[in-house]
């Protein structure tokens, strides 16, 4: 029963009468109707519940992406520069890269790099690592189904693995409630629609979680196997080997008691991780018979925003921004590794503890060593995710709703900027 029952009382002359009931108030409405499932999903292992902020936000993402889709037509959105006026929905899911994964599927890796009339090294496949389409491949020959929906598949799936990863790295650090927090913004970020795309990104942030997990709790041969496939899934699997050199030093400073044979573990699992990170250069060059064919491939994509350059290490965005804005643009990616450093540094962040700050520092530093910062930085940092967990985003009530109100408005304006106009 929703409304209180009439209450009776005794009136000065003895006699019993009806005092009239309250109508109950819509907070008291709400509370009587949604408590009951509250407490339901509080039940439900928090694994459990991380799955349903996935699903949920699965459900919203591709809400969004089936009316972008539905409307482009009316706004006079292209679908993606290379592909037909009006494709399918799963075609339109792995527009872009996702067409060189597919090839990579299907057809395997060129032998010979294709060059421009000048000689030059144009796009092709060699900048995408194999694990994703492999896995691909393999769900399409299991089950009948075409690249795209077997991509979307293996990506939705990996993504959930990558919210449930991402939820054990923080819930010891920062507890159940905030670390939900986190993964629900994760799976409600403006770039989280790549959950759903045939991209890498979903199976790269599972395995790179996974190796980390395994480095926080000094499972450090643990690490290996998921880091090395990292290294075959994406770039950046280098930040798990920078993470374990960055904690071995920081073992030594502090004089810390480290169990016998743990720094010989540290070791092993970060020359591993190091040498599978450095691995797939020089499979591409043995492959194609080109002394430089992952770089020159890599670089293929500069062409368009510094012209044909050569690659020297934290170059890039000294590169990008001289170009266009000038002395102002080295005054601004000075600004912009300052104020990573003192946010990193903040006392707050202390309780994400040690391999998730050292992880994040150096995967921050591969980005700013190896990569043009162009459209495709918004899914870049996506690693950086555990960041999620600071008590900026997390600790109050107020700022954790407003948070996650902005980040799902964002969603389809990022769809329409970040996968219909421009290629991410």
């Amino acid at each position: 029963m929703l409304s209180r029952p009439r209450r009776a009382t005794l009136s000065v002359a003895g006699s019993v009468t009806v005092a009239p009931a309250r109508t109950p108030t819509a907070d008291e409405l709400a509370e009587q109707l949604i408590a009951p499932t509250i407490r339901g999903i509080r039940r439900i292992p928090a694994v459990g519940r991380v799955a349903l902020i996935y699903a949920g936000s699965r459900v919203i993402s591709v809400g969004f992406f089936l009316a972008v889709y539905a409307i482009a037509p009316v706004l006079h959105l292209r679908y993606a520069s290379h592909l037909a006026t009006r494709p399918s929905f799963f075609s339109l899911l792995s527009a872009w890269d996702g067409k060189y994964y597919e090839q990579i599927a299907v057809h395997s890796y060129p032998t010979q790099l294709p060059v421009d009339a000048a000689g030059h090294v144009v796009s092709n496949a060699w900048a995408f690592l194999p694990i994703y389409p492999w896995l691909t491949r393999g769900v399409m020959l299991t089950t009948g189904l075409d690249f795209s929906a077997s991509g979307v598949i293996v990506s939705l799936i990996a993504g959930a693995l990558a919210a449930i990863l991402l939820y054990r790295l923080l819930v010891d650090r920062i507890g159940e409630h905030r670390a939900l927090w986190s993964v629900t913004f994760f799976c409600a970020g403006p770039m989280a629609f790549v959950f759903e795309l045939t991209y890498a990104e979903s199976l790269s942030l599972a395995l790179l979680f996974a190796a980390l997990l395994a480095i926080t709790q000094r499972h450090y041969l643990l690490s290996i196997p998921f880091g090395v496939a990292a290294a075959f899934t994406r770039p950046g699997e280098l930040a798990l080997a920078a993470t374990i050199a960055i904690l071995f030093i920081i073992a030594l400073v502090r004089r810390e008691t480290v169990a016998p044979g743990e720094r010989i573990r540290m070791i092993i699992a970060g020359v591993s991780l190091a040498l599978a990170g450095f691995a797939w250069p020089l499979i591409a060059n043995a492959v194609t018979g080109h002394k430089s064919a992952y770089f020159d491939t890599e670089l293929s994509w500069w062409t368009g925003w510094v012209g044909r350059v050569h690659f020297f290490p934290f170059a890039p965005w000294f590169d990008l921004f001289d170009r266009y804005l000038g002395i102002a643009g080295f005054l601004i990616v000075v600004s912009i590794i300052a104020a990573f450093v003192v946010w990193l540094t903040r006392r707050q962040m202390r309780a994400l503890g040690d391999g998730i700050l050292a992880f994040v520092a150096s995967y921050g530093a591969y980005l700013f060593a190896v990569f043009l910062p162009q459209q495709s930085i918004a899914r870049l940092i996506m690693p950086m995710s555990p960041l999620l967990g600071t008590p900026a985003f997390t600790q109050s009530p107020r700022a954790r709703r407003i948070i996650l109100a902005a980040l799902i408005i964002s969603q389809p304006f990022a769809i329409i900027v970040l996968w219909m106009l421009y290629p991410p």
